[in-house]
Protein backbone atom coordinates (compact mmCIF):
# COMPACT_ATOMS: atom_id res chain seq x y z
CA UNK A 1 0.00 0.00 0.00
CA UNK A 2 1.47 3.24 -1.38
CA UNK A 3 1.12 6.46 1.16
CA UNK A 4 2.34 10.14 1.28
CA UNK A 5 5.84 10.41 3.24
CA UNK A 6 7.38 14.15 3.99
CA UNK A 7 11.15 13.76 3.16
CA UNK A 8 13.61 16.82 4.28
CA UNK A 9 14.71 17.88 0.83
CA UNK A 10 16.71 20.86 2.71
CA UNK A 11 18.41 22.53 5.21
CA UNK A 12 19.77 25.44 6.34
CA UNK A 13 20.84 27.59 9.38
CA UNK A 14 21.47 31.10 10.46
CA UNK A 15 23.58 32.74 13.47
CA UNK A 16 23.94 36.30 14.41
CA UNK A 17 27.54 37.25 13.63
CA UNK A 18 28.30 38.25 17.24
CA UNK A 19 29.92 35.26 19.18
CA UNK A 20 29.32 35.97 23.05
CA UNK A 21 32.12 33.15 24.89
CA UNK A 22 32.16 31.96 28.72
CA UNK A 23 34.87 34.28 29.43
CA UNK A 24 32.63 37.28 27.81
CA UNK A 25 29.66 36.20 30.23
CA UNK A 26 31.92 35.71 33.83
CA UNK A 27 32.89 39.54 32.96
CA UNK A 28 29.51 40.31 33.98
CA UNK A 29 28.58 37.49 36.65
CA UNK A 30 30.48 35.36 39.20
CA UNK A 31 31.09 32.57 37.19
CA UNK A 32 34.24 31.50 34.82
CA UNK A 33 34.97 29.30 31.99
CA UNK A 34 35.81 25.98 33.22
CA UNK A 35 32.84 26.23 35.44
CA UNK A 36 30.33 26.45 32.63
CA UNK A 37 32.56 23.79 30.58
CA UNK A 38 32.39 21.92 33.07
CA UNK A 39 28.68 22.04 33.72
CA UNK A 40 27.11 22.68 30.32
CA UNK A 41 29.62 22.18 27.98
CA UNK A 42 28.71 25.18 26.51
CA UNK A 43 31.80 27.12 24.75
CA UNK A 44 30.13 30.03 23.36
CA UNK A 45 26.27 31.38 21.98
CA UNK A 46 25.37 33.52 19.01
CA UNK A 47 23.89 36.55 20.13
CA UNK A 48 22.06 39.17 17.96
CA UNK A 49 22.58 42.25 17.90
CA UNK A 50 20.21 45.37 18.52
CA UNK A 51 17.77 45.75 15.80
CA UNK A 52 18.65 42.05 14.55
CA UNK A 53 15.27 40.01 14.86
CA UNK A 54 13.76 36.40 14.72
CA UNK A 55 12.18 37.41 11.38
CA UNK A 56 15.61 38.08 10.56
CA UNK A 57 17.39 34.88 11.45
CA UNK A 58 14.58 32.84 9.99
CA UNK A 59 14.17 34.48 6.69
CA UNK A 60 17.99 33.63 6.19
CA UNK A 61 18.03 30.25 7.59
CA UNK A 62 14.58 29.37 4.87
CA UNK A 63 16.73 31.05 2.31
CA UNK A 64 19.57 28.85 2.70
CA UNK A 65 17.41 25.55 3.01
CA UNK A 66 15.73 26.30 -0.55
CA UNK A 67 18.88 26.87 -1.58
CA UNK A 68 19.88 23.61 -0.50
CA UNK A 69 16.70 22.00 -1.83
CA UNK A 70 16.92 23.50 -5.18
CA UNK A 71 13.85 25.24 -4.97
CA UNK A 72 12.01 28.92 -5.14
CA UNK A 73 9.99 30.28 -2.75
CA UNK A 74 6.98 29.63 -5.55
CA UNK A 75 7.31 26.06 -4.61
CA UNK A 76 6.10 26.19 -1.19
CA UNK A 77 2.59 25.75 -0.09
CA UNK A 78 3.08 26.66 3.48
CA UNK A 79 5.12 28.12 6.28
CA UNK A 80 5.64 27.19 10.10
CA UNK A 81 8.08 29.25 12.65
CA UNK A 82 8.64 27.42 15.39
CA UNK A 83 9.27 30.14 17.90
CA UNK A 84 8.80 31.94 21.84
CA UNK A 85 10.70 35.17 21.22
CA UNK A 86 8.61 36.31 17.95
CA UNK A 87 8.97 40.10 16.92
CA UNK A 88 5.75 40.83 17.96
CA UNK A 89 2.68 39.58 20.16
CA UNK A 90 0.61 39.49 16.51
CA UNK A 91 1.09 38.98 13.76
CA UNK A 92 2.71 35.54 13.45
CA UNK A 93 6.39 35.79 12.80
CA UNK A 94 5.67 33.37 9.88
CA UNK A 95 3.77 36.38 7.82
CA UNK A 96 7.20 38.43 8.69
CA UNK A 97 9.31 35.80 7.10
CA UNK A 98 6.60 35.32 4.10
CA UNK A 99 6.71 38.53 3.22
CA UNK A 100 10.59 38.90 3.47
CA UNK A 101 10.68 35.69 1.24
CA UNK A 102 8.39 36.96 -1.37
CA UNK A 103 6.24 34.34 -1.32
CA UNK A 104 2.22 35.44 -2.45
CA UNK A 105 0.26 32.48 -1.78
CA UNK A 106 -0.04 29.47 0.27
CA UNK A 107 0.02 30.32 4.30
CA UNK A 108 2.07 30.46 7.29
CA UNK A 109 2.02 30.35 11.07
CA UNK A 110 3.80 29.92 14.28
CA UNK A 111 3.86 27.28 16.65
CA UNK A 112 4.46 28.14 20.34
CA UNK A 113 6.53 24.59 22.36
CA UNK A 114 9.59 26.54 23.59
CA UNK A 115 12.72 24.04 22.92
CA UNK A 116 9.71 21.14 21.97
CA UNK A 117 8.54 23.67 19.10
CA UNK A 118 10.33 22.40 16.11
CA UNK A 119 9.20 18.82 17.07
CA UNK A 120 5.69 19.78 16.89
CA UNK A 121 5.82 21.93 14.01
CA UNK A 122 7.14 18.96 11.78
CA UNK A 123 4.40 17.18 13.47
CA UNK A 124 1.71 19.65 11.77
CA UNK A 125 3.61 19.96 8.89
CA UNK A 126 4.15 15.68 8.32
CA UNK A 127 0.54 15.81 8.91
CA UNK A 128 -0.87 18.41 6.49
CA UNK A 129 1.69 16.57 3.99
CA UNK A 130 -0.42 13.12 4.98
CA UNK A 131 -3.70 14.77 4.73
CA UNK A 132 -2.55 15.88 0.81
CA UNK A 133 -3.39 19.84 2.09
CA UNK A 134 0.40 21.04 0.95
CA UNK A 135 3.27 19.39 -0.74
CA UNK A 136 6.21 21.53 0.20
CA UNK A 137 6.05 23.49 3.58
CA UNK A 138 9.19 25.21 5.12
CA UNK A 139 9.51 24.88 8.90
CA UNK A 140 11.77 26.47 10.88
CA UNK A 141 12.87 26.84 14.04
CA UNK A 142 14.06 30.73 15.26
CA UNK A 143 14.90 32.68 18.37
CA UNK A 144 16.04 35.23 19.90
CA UNK A 145 16.73 33.94 23.59
CA UNK A 146 19.13 36.44 24.82
CA UNK A 147 15.93 38.86 24.66
CA UNK A 148 14.64 36.78 27.35
CA UNK A 149 17.78 36.57 29.89
CA UNK A 150 18.36 37.94 33.11
CA UNK A 151 21.92 39.20 32.32
CA UNK A 152 22.83 38.69 36.42
CA UNK A 153 21.53 35.16 37.21
CA UNK A 154 24.37 32.99 36.36
CA UNK A 155 22.17 29.66 36.48
CA UNK A 156 20.52 30.84 32.78
CA UNK A 157 22.15 33.46 30.81
CA UNK A 158 25.32 31.03 30.41
CA UNK A 159 23.25 28.62 29.02
CA UNK A 160 21.50 30.31 25.64
CA UNK A 161 21.84 32.23 22.11
CA UNK A 162 19.75 32.90 19.76
CA UNK A 163 19.87 31.39 15.82
CA UNK A 164 17.72 29.50 13.27
CA UNK A 165 17.07 26.49 11.32
CA UNK A 166 15.36 25.58 8.69
CA UNK A 167 14.16 22.49 6.57
CA UNK A 168 11.92 21.71 3.17
CA UNK A 169 9.34 19.22 3.50
CA UNK A 170 8.17 17.63 0.14
CA UNK A 171 5.69 15.19 -0.32
CA UNK A 172 6.93 11.72 -1.66
CA UNK A 173 5.34 8.66 -2.36
CA UNK A 174 6.28 5.19 -0.07
CA UNK A 175 5.56 1.83 0.44
CA UNK A 176 4.29 2.23 3.53
CA UNK A 177 6.40 0.87 5.68
CA UNK A 178 9.95 2.10 7.82
CA UNK A 179 12.31 1.39 4.57
CA UNK A 180 10.45 4.56 3.51
CA UNK A 181 12.31 7.65 2.94
CA UNK A 182 11.00 10.57 5.14
CA UNK A 183 8.99 10.95 8.69
CA UNK A 184 8.02 7.44 9.43
CA UNK A 185 6.35 8.74 13.02
CA UNK A 186 5.62 11.36 15.16
CA UNK A 187 4.93 11.26 18.96
CA UNK A 188 4.19 14.43 21.16
CA UNK A 189 3.20 14.88 24.52
CA UNK A 190 2.74 17.69 27.53
CA UNK A 191 2.14 17.93 31.21
CA UNK A 192 1.04 21.80 32.47
CA UNK A 193 1.45 20.81 36.07
CA UNK A 194 5.40 21.13 35.62
CA UNK A 195 5.19 25.04 34.71
CA UNK A 196 7.28 26.54 37.40
CA UNK A 197 9.90 24.20 36.56
CA UNK A 198 11.09 26.47 33.44
CA UNK A 199 8.95 29.73 33.02
CA UNK A 200 9.28 33.25 31.71
CA UNK A 201 8.09 35.60 34.32
CA UNK A 202 5.84 37.84 31.87
CA UNK A 203 3.34 37.88 29.23
CA UNK A 204 0.81 40.05 27.78
CA UNK A 205 -2.19 39.24 29.87
CA UNK A 206 0.12 39.21 33.10
CA UNK A 207 2.79 40.96 33.63
CA UNK A 208 2.32 43.26 30.03
CA UNK A 209 5.83 42.65 29.18
CA UNK A 210 8.10 40.32 27.82
CA UNK A 211 9.74 39.23 31.96
CA UNK A 212 12.69 36.52 31.75
CA UNK A 213 13.28 32.86 32.33
CA UNK A 214 13.43 31.18 35.48
CA UNK A 215 14.49 27.44 35.98
CA UNK A 216 15.01 24.87 38.69
CA UNK A 217 18.18 23.02 36.95
CA UNK A 218 18.49 19.79 38.65
CA UNK A 219 14.29 18.90 38.71
CA UNK A 220 14.36 20.29 34.62
CA UNK A 221 17.34 18.10 34.17
CA UNK A 222 16.06 14.87 35.92
CA UNK A 223 13.04 15.33 33.82
CA UNK A 224 14.69 16.05 30.34
CA UNK A 225 16.99 12.76 30.62
CA UNK A 226 13.64 10.57 31.67
CA UNK A 227 11.25 12.48 28.97
CA UNK A 228 13.86 12.29 26.07
CA UNK A 229 15.25 8.69 26.57
CA UNK A 230 11.55 7.30 26.86
CA UNK A 231 9.91 8.71 23.66
CA UNK A 232 12.89 7.63 21.56
CA UNK A 233 12.28 4.69 22.78
CA UNK A 234 8.52 4.53 22.66
CA UNK A 235 9.10 5.99 18.86
CA UNK A 236 11.08 3.12 18.32
CA UNK A 237 8.57 0.76 19.65
CA UNK A 238 5.62 2.16 17.79
CA UNK A 239 7.59 1.38 14.64
CA UNK A 240 8.78 -2.08 15.99
CA UNK A 241 12.16 -1.17 15.53
CA UNK A 242 15.13 -0.76 18.59
CA UNK A 243 17.84 1.65 19.74
CA UNK A 244 20.05 -0.92 17.82
CA UNK A 245 18.87 0.44 14.17
CA UNK A 246 19.36 3.81 14.60
CA UNK A 247 22.29 5.51 13.03
CA UNK A 248 21.95 8.39 14.53
CA UNK A 249 20.45 10.59 17.24
CA UNK A 250 19.70 14.53 16.77
CA UNK A 251 18.41 15.92 20.17
CA UNK A 252 17.66 19.53 21.44
CA UNK A 253 20.55 20.91 22.36
CA UNK A 254 20.72 22.57 26.21
CA UNK A 255 23.13 20.76 27.88
CA UNK A 256 25.71 18.43 27.46
CA UNK A 257 25.23 16.64 30.75
CA UNK A 258 21.76 16.21 29.55
CA UNK A 259 22.45 14.33 26.44
CA UNK A 260 25.42 12.29 27.80
CA UNK A 261 22.75 11.32 30.57
CA UNK A 262 20.51 10.35 27.70
CA UNK A 263 22.66 8.43 25.63
CA UNK A 264 23.82 6.06 28.91
CA UNK A 265 20.03 5.57 29.26
CA UNK A 266 19.73 4.83 25.87
CA UNK A 267 22.83 2.70 26.17
CA UNK A 268 23.89 4.70 22.97
CA UNK A 269 27.37 5.57 22.28
CA UNK A 270 28.25 9.21 21.82
CA UNK A 271 29.45 9.18 18.43
CA UNK A 272 26.03 8.62 16.88
CA UNK A 273 24.55 11.71 18.91
CA UNK A 274 24.88 15.06 17.15
CA UNK A 275 25.97 17.37 19.42
CA UNK A 276 26.53 21.56 18.56
CA UNK A 277 25.73 22.69 22.16
CA UNK A 278 29.25 23.61 22.89
CA UNK A 279 29.54 26.01 20.24
CA UNK A 280 25.27 27.61 19.66
CA UNK A 281 24.19 27.03 23.58
CA UNK A 282 20.62 26.30 23.87
CA UNK A 283 18.79 28.08 21.28
CA UNK A 284 15.16 26.68 22.15
CA UNK A 285 13.41 25.77 18.93
CA UNK A 286 16.38 26.40 16.31
CA UNK A 287 18.53 23.98 17.83
CA UNK A 288 17.72 20.88 16.67
CA UNK A 289 17.30 22.47 12.63
CA UNK A 290 20.44 23.79 13.52
CA UNK A 291 22.32 20.79 14.14
CA UNK A 292 20.65 18.95 11.18
CA UNK A 293 22.64 21.70 9.56
CA UNK A 294 25.81 21.50 11.15
CA UNK A 295 25.83 17.66 10.45
CA UNK A 296 24.43 17.63 6.65
CA UNK A 297 27.24 20.26 6.41
CA UNK A 298 29.38 17.90 7.92
CA UNK A 299 28.24 14.78 5.50
CA UNK A 300 27.31 12.75 8.27
CA UNK A 301 23.61 11.44 6.86
CA UNK A 302 23.95 8.94 4.66
CA UNK A 303 20.82 8.08 2.13
CA UNK A 304 18.81 5.49 4.01
CA UNK A 305 20.14 5.66 8.08
CA UNK A 306 17.70 5.98 10.51
CA UNK A 307 17.54 9.67 12.89
CA UNK A 308 15.67 10.38 15.95
CA UNK A 309 14.64 14.13 16.60
CA UNK A 310 13.45 14.57 20.38
CA UNK A 311 13.31 17.36 22.86
CA UNK A 312 11.78 18.39 25.82
CA UNK A 313 10.70 22.36 26.51
CA UNK A 314 8.99 24.16 28.86
CA UNK A 315 5.43 24.01 29.89
CA UNK A 316 6.59 20.72 29.82
CA UNK A 317 6.13 20.03 26.76
CA UNK A 318 8.42 17.18 24.72
CA UNK A 319 8.37 14.88 21.41
CA UNK A 320 10.38 12.66 19.41
CA UNK A 321 10.16 12.04 15.42
CA UNK A 322 11.49 8.88 13.74
CA UNK A 323 12.19 9.36 10.16
CA UNK A 324 14.82 8.01 7.05
CA UNK A 325 17.04 10.07 5.59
Amino acid sequence: MTMLRSVIKGVGAALPEKILTNAEIAARVDTNDAWITQRTGIKQRHVAEEGEKTSDLATKAAQAALAHAGLGIDAIDAIIVATTTPDETFPATATRVQANLGMHRGFAFDVQAVCSGFIYGLTIADQMIRGGLVRKVLVIGAETMSRLLDWNDRTTCILFGDGAGAVVLQAESGKGDSSDRGILSSHLFSDGRQHDLLYVTGGPSTSKNVGSIKMQGREVFRHAVDHMADVVLHALKENNMTVADLDWLVPHQANLRILNATAEKLAMPMEKIIVTVDKHGNTSAASIPLALASAVAEGKFKPGQLLALEALGGGFTWGAVLLRW
